[in-house]
């Protein structure tokens, strides 16, 4: 929906703050868009990398690109970050949360980051956050696309595409295909450390075409397809590698009944496997999704409402270690929602009840107010309840605890912000209060003697966020500080991987036709155990990219990260790339 009709540069529409089209300006949450010019501008590699360049968000991953990745939202686990691709949620029931690492970035058109709860509008998951990546939708003449990239670490990396439209049909069509000898992953004494290259393979295929019936119903349909194979260190003596798999697809129609009415069904499905050779050990995690959503408009106020039932499967094929094991459940649901303006304030609600197959009823809201106070300047206030349920590997597997309750929260925020023409500037503090935390304990109360899932206990998430942009004599200047306290309040001890202060500085600017770019990202230390023992250093990055139109439709782009050659890491005995470049040549026509 947020792609029926293109923005303009004045107003841009997003669907991530109320899962309807709203315009940006009058958004009353913390959130962030990001286009395909700043992905493709920017040069950088994954999806996760991208997010972390954006303020209250950072990233853990287990050496180098296609290894196991975490994004953590203000804070919150990576698991409290509910994920879609066009529409269509994306999971794990094994470790919870979306698998970042499987996402390809080379096939997103566009992204939406909403910082805070929604469980109130998502249902389970978005305790700390919402991501919407939306996929390439064609328009106008047919228009063929190319790319080739080389860089460091032997990387290689094709694409073509197509898209455009023609009369009522719109189609995009693209195809990546990559690879890289990466480096080690582990650093030497660290547990299964083989001093080999840990490099990765992926192929991603993406397809969306849409018809429009008529001046009031339309029908579109899309898939993603991604296989990626990566080389990590769990032996000294084998080759170790992961093999993920991902496929997303929906159905889409929409109608108009007239101009303040419209209804919307989706139908939706997502597969992911993980799976590890030699040492064998497989995942596969099905989800389905259907969604009845109507939205009607009575003068200034907008009320939506929704049904959704979410289908959860996983399986894990018999291993030399454990038993096979499967499971499903589902969860019904039905949502509320209003907004509206008056005047210079804005208002909006949500309700919603879940019904989890396994857990019963789970009842969430959310109430948030704006109001602009001056023509520049608005001040925003809000709160929220929200709740994940646990996976059915936490409940049910060799590791599992059938006891185990759902993670709720409680999240209050403060915001102030400024825009105007020149730039924008925002401060936003918050506090997310979540009981029944589980983590991986202790053994205990399941039968397996390594250790167990259990609720454990509290977690405070806390944090101030100041942001700005601005525009000064040709240089295009970013800048955000962030000051985090996400703690696990039973033990007064920070949570693991994150950091309490994060910053990230931006400068841009056109030299004789050349864009160029520096940035620098830089975080506190953190600590790897829970005990707060393991202590993780700060570290800051500076990172250089440029670009220039070669001639129409030829376009050269290039990249420098960790240009001081820093070494740091994101986990325990994990190592990061060195300094480290890349080379791109687009071709569009």
């Amino acid at each position: 929906m947020a792609q029926s009709a293109p923005p303009t540069a004045l107003e841009r529409v997003v669907v991530t703050a109320n899962r309807t089209p709203q315009p940006l300006a009058t958004v009353l949450a913390d959130l962030t868009v990001i286009d395909r010019d700043e992905i493709e501008r920017t040069g950088v590699a994954g999806v996760a990398d991208l997010l972390a360049r954006h303020p209250g968000i950072e990233i853990t991953r287990n050496g180098g690109l296609g290894n196991s990745t975490s994004v953590f939202i203000r804070g919150g686990e990576t698991r409290h970050t509910a994920v879609y691709v066009d529409g269509v949620r994306l999971d794990s029931q094994s470790t919870g949360g979306a698998v970042w690492e499987q996402i390809p970035l080379d096939q997103i058109e566009r992204i939406e980051i909403l910082r805070g709860p929604a469980a109130a509008i998502y249902g389970s998951d978005a305790i700390a956050g919402v991501v919407q990546l939306f996929t390439k939708r064609g328009q106008g003449p047919a228009r063929p696309t190319a790319s080739l990239t080389v860089g460091s670490y032997n990387t290689v990396q094709g694409q073509v595409g197509v898209s455009g439209s023609a009369n009522a049909l719109n189609y995009a069509l693209s195809g990546v295909r990559g690879r890289s000898d990466g480096f080690d992953a582990t650093k030497p004494g660290a547990f299964g450390h083989n001093p080999d290259k840990d490099g990765w393979k992926r192929s991603s295929v993406q397809g969306r075409v849409g018809y429009q019936i008529n001046a009031e119903h339309r029908v579109d349909a899309s898939l993603l397809a991604s296989n990626l194979k990566s080389s990590y260190d769990g032996s000294a003596t084998t080759n170790d590698e992961n093999h993920h798999t991902l496929r997303t697809g929906n159905v889409v129609w929409q109608g108009r009944w007239n101009a303040d009415s419209t209804t919307r069904l989706q139908v939706g499905q997502t597969r992911s496997t993980y799976e590890t050779q030699p040492s064998f050990y497989r995942t596969e995690t099905t989800l389905n999704d259907y969604t009845l959503l109507h939205e009607q408009k009575v003068g200034g106020n907008v009320f939506t409402g929704t049904l959704e039932r979410r289908e959860d499967k996983l399986f894990n094929p018999e291993t030399a270690f454990s038993a096979a094991f499967g499971g499903k459940r589902h969860q019904d649901a039905i949502g509320l929602g209003w907004r509206g303006d008056f005047g210079d304030h804005g208002l909006q609600a949500h309700v919603r009840r879940d019904d989890d197959s396994e857990f019963g009823g789970k009842s969430t809201g959310s109430l948030a107010w704006g109001w602009k106070f001056l023509p520049e300047w608005r001040v925003t206030a809000a709160a929220a309840t929200s709740f994940r349920v646990p996976t059915l590997y936490q409940r049910f597997s060799e590791y599992g605890v059938a006891s185990l309750v759902p993670e709720s929260g409680r999240n209050v925020e403060l915001g102030l912000r400024w825009a105007a023409a020149g730039g924008e500037a925002s401060l936003t503090a918050w506090r997310n209060k979540v009981i029944n935390l589980i983590e991986f304990g202790p053994p205990g109360p399941c039968l397996n003697a390594f250790g167990c899932y259990q609720n454990v206990g509290r977690a405070e998430l806390e944090g101030v966020t100041l942001a700005g942009r601005t525009d000064l004599d040709g240089v295009t200047l970013r800048a955000s500080l962030g000051w985090h306290d996400p703690r696990n309040v039973d033990t007064d001890k920070v949570l693991r991987r994150r950091a309490k202060r994060l910053a990230t500085f931006g400068a841009e600017t056109v030299l004789a036709g050349w864009t160029v770019g520096t940035e620098v990202q830089a975080a506190g230390l953190r600590y790897e155990n829970a005990a707060n023992t393991q202590v993780l250093g700060g570290f800051g990055l500076v990172n250089l990219y440029v670009s220039t139109q070669l001639n129409p439709g030829m376009s050269l782009e290039a990249r420098i990260d960790n240009l001081g050659d820093k070494s740091y890491e994101l986990a325990r005995n994990y190592a990061t790339a060195r300094r480290n470049g890349q080379v791109l040549l687009r071709w569009s026509l």
